[in-house]
């Protein structure tokens, strides 16, 4: 009988707890598995290799003091920008294209300052490299992180000439031997090439054919500390347009560090309301 009364209050005061939505600790571990028993796998927060989430995202911006972009347009089937088989190194300054998207390229290797690797690695913005050997052969393992992260590698010549002033044969040492420089350094040959100053002639395309370039890449807009400086007259960034900086640090931009110059550059961009390609997907 005494055993009867105990197992009535027992399961009253259960019942109770039940209605009134109390547990007891004891009752939260009652929700754990039995042995044998089969446990949901839980998904994880993030999958590596997954894209980030807009919040995350929206953070890495902040610590640059910058807004997202938006995701670039898908690229073309069919590049716009090609070289025939057995044809002349096209001279490019823009890409034919009518989207609101324009591609940062930035020369020589200089400056190597470790904020801008963060940087880039935060904000996933694609850019292309135009590396001289003269600037970078203190420190080649810099830009090994940039190259990890997916960004290009092109060459801008061994010593950084003007090459209007070279022969043909001296042109095609500049650019056959930085193209060997890179390949071993970075484990892949360069396409595109980048006239110092922008000079070049049609013996500089006789040579850039002859070492492998695909395309001879120009730019329309140049980026300094705080502003840019724009080719065309009515001051404003067209679709497909190619813009030009440098590694550079303080003691070229009177202060200001890379990633702060970076900052500006990507403000310009953002203020005209466009969104930044992958120059490689076009060319």
């Amino acid at each position: 009988m005494k055993k009867k009364i105990a197992l009535w209050a027992a399961l009253t005061t259960v019942a109770l707890l039940a209605a009134t939505g109390c547990t007891t600790a004891a009752d939260a571990d009652s929700t754990a598995p039995s042995a044998g028993a089969v446990t949901p796998t839980a998904k994880p927060s993030h999958t590596p290799g997954a894209p980030d989430s807009a919040g995350a995202r929206a953070a890495a911006y902040r610590k640059w003091g910058l807004k997202p972009f938006p995701a670039p347009p898908a690229p073309p089937a069919k590049k716009p920008v090609t070289r025939g088989p057995g044809g002349p190194v096209p001279v490019v300054s823009d890409i034919p294209t009518r989207e609101k998207i324009v591609f940062i390229t930035i020369d020589d290797g200089a400056e190597k300052d470790p904020e801008f690797v963060a940087m880039m690695r935060d904000l996933k913005i694609p850019v292309t490299m135009f590396l001289t050997d003269a600037a970078i052969r203190a420190d080649y393992r810099y830009f090994a992180p940039l190259v990890a992260q997916g960004h290009g590698v092109a060459n801008h010549t061994l010593t950084h000439p003007n090459l209007r002033t070279l022969s043909e044969d001296a042109q095609r040492g500049e650019i056959c031997g930085q193209q060997e420089k890179l390949t071993k350094e970075y484990g892949k040959r360069p396409r595109l090439f980048r006239p110092p100053y922008g000079n070049w002639n049609e013996s500089t395309r006789a040579a850039a054919a002859r070492c492998g370039i695909d395309a001879i890449v120009l730019w329309r807009e140049s980026m300094q500390i705080k502003n840019m400086q724009y080719q065309r007259g009515d001051k404003k960034l067209h679709p497909g347009d190619i813009i030009l900086a440098h590694f550079r640090g303080p003691s070229e931009l009177k202060g200001t560090s890379m990633t702060e110059m970076t900052a500006n550059l990507l403000r310009h961009i953002q203020e005209q309301g466009y969104t930044v390609a992958r120059l490689e997907d076009y060319l």
